[in-house]
């Protein structure tokens, strides 16, 4: 059985969307399930985020030079500190390589063209993508067979929304017509305010059967867990957003399966 491949993305930036996928990877690991995160954002927040120095050089091959055609998948993957789950790291010169690749042919498929040779390696890959709707995201969305989107239940949450999902429909419509919006998760959740709930009301009216029940609340631990490079479930399990990420991976394999 090759991997279901999921990218998660929104256009916004600060919405959880490295969070979610990082969290998302580690209770699937806890699972069972052989996972593979792929940070495909310049930022490396996801590589530092589970305690590798995306600033250092004894990093090894990582995404950067895979999308530019010198390494094959398999050279850049590391190991983390938990069974079942892997990392394909990146490093802030991913923003470079971009625009390299810009001229280069297959340049919307290469990271697909990357990611199958690895695929019959895991059940699930997870692609942290940029907050923009860049040719790092676009090639993400042809990657994959499912975009997750987190949502973050503050003012603006769907600003960009829309332009983020008909960018969506065109790579369906071109490049990878399996492409399924797998649902939306409303993320920094405060039950105390009411512009959380109206925000949520406004996500639920918008997609429908496609919010996820579980909603991620607004959590110190699992603002505190990355600086120490761990997913929040190794941090402190026995928090709300620890919680809240167990729900919503449940949730994740049930509406895959």
């Amino acid at each position: 059985m090759s991997a279901k491949v999921i990218c998660v993305t929104n256009q916004k930036g600060g919405v959880g969307k490295t969070t979610t996928a990082v969290n998302l990877c580690y209770y699937l690991a806890k699972n069972r399930k052989r996972t593979l995160l792929v940070d495909f954002d310049p930022q490396g927040n996801a590589t530092s985020g589970l305690g590798f120095d995306k600033n250092n050089n004894d990093l090894g091959s990582t995404m950067t030079e895979v999308i530019l055609g010198s390494v094959v998948m398999s050279d850049c993957i590391k190991h983390t500190k938990f069974k079942n789950y892997d990392l394909a790291p990146t490093t802030p010169e991913l923003a470079n390589a971009e625009v390299e690749i810009t001229g280069m042919n297959k340049k919307f498929v290469r990271l697909r063209d990357a990611i199958n040779t690895v695929r019959d390696d895991y059940d699930y890959i997870i692609i942290d993508l940029p907050p923009s709707l860049s040719l790092l995201t676009v090639n993400g969305m042809i990657a994959s067979d499912y975009l997750l989107l987190p949502v973050q239940t503050e003012f603006y949450a769907l600003e960009g929304v829309a332009q983020l999902l008909e960018s969506m429909k065109l790579v369906m419509k071109q490049a990878n017509p399996k492409l399924r919006l797998l649902g939306v998760v409303a993320t920094m959740y405060d039950k105390r305010t009411s512009l959380s709930a109206q925000v949520l009301a406004e996500i639920k009216k918008y997609f429908k059967d496609l919010t996820f029940k579980t909603t991620i609340p607004r959590n110190v631990r699992l603002a505190e867990a990355p600086s120490h490079g761990v997913p929040v479930g190794a941090y402190d399990k026995f928090s709300k957003g620890a919680k809240a990420y167990k729900d919503f991976t449940k949730e994740v394999e049930e509406r895959i399966k």
